[in-house]
């Protein structure tokens, strides 16, 4: 197992999946193919410590990182709604808030090794933009995150942007850091948002991530 983040340098509740669900699941990893539009936007829902809640709005742009997009746009939309109930799992002020991977073990195993080749780099790693962590080269698979400083020095490391947040970064400034990186991904991976509850009760979610119409 690999941590999927940036560099090492820097480093709910289990919901029950019935089988038919599952079948639609692992039919989508294997088979789904559909290309994202040439501009979205995405509105993240997100729920806070002190029970405040908020919406952030992202603009996509498929020409940024045509593969990291249609990956995205793919994990938003139904049937997958993968990062629906997501934790902001790794929080550092003024580098990045991470998540990406999904409160419910059956679901974030299924995609976990359902890599995507990389992007070139066509914008830099600026305050508000959004990108996919990575283990190294061509590794992408659900894990994001929002740049919250000037991140640019990842630009030459591979890390793509796709888009950029245009409503309520003073939000995205809000999500809760006092844990940093303490959460273990693996752990994540293996037990969802059972343990991230039991072990970091503060932690922000993802509530709900849905392609604004």
């Amino acid at each position: 197992y690999k941590r999927q983040g940036i560099n090492a340098e820097y480093g709910g509740r289990q919901i029950k999946m019935n089988r038919v669900s599952l079948v639609l699941i692992i039919f989508f990893v294997c088979y789904s193919t559909q290309q994202a539009p040439d501009h979205f936007d995405v509105a993240f829902t997100v729920s806070l410590p002190n029970e405040e809640t908020g919406t952030i709005v992202l603009n996509i742009t498929r020409s940024l990182a045509p593969r990291g997009v249609d990956r995205f746009y793919e994990l938003v939309n139904k049937p997958v709604q993968y990062y629906n109930k997501n934790a902001f799992f790794r929080v550092i002020p003024n580098f990045v808030v991470q998540f990406g991977i999904s409160g419910d073990p059956t679901v974030s195993q299924a995609w976990q090794t359902k890599t995507i080749l990389d992007d070139p780099v066509r914008i830099s790693n600026l305050r508000g933009t959004i990108c996919f962590a990575t283990s190294g080269p061509n590794t992408r698979t659900t894990q994001l995150f929002i740049n919250t400083g000037d991140n640019s020095f990842l630009d030459s490391q591979g890390f793509s942007p796709f888009g950029e947040v245009v409503t309520g970064m003073d939000l995205v400034d809000k999500i809760y850091s006092g844990y940093g990186q303490q959460p273990n991904q693996g752990m994540i991976y293996q037990e969802g948002n059972a343990y991230l509850e039991k072990n970091f009760p503060l932690l922000s979610y993802l509530v709900e991530a849905s392609v604004v119409v």
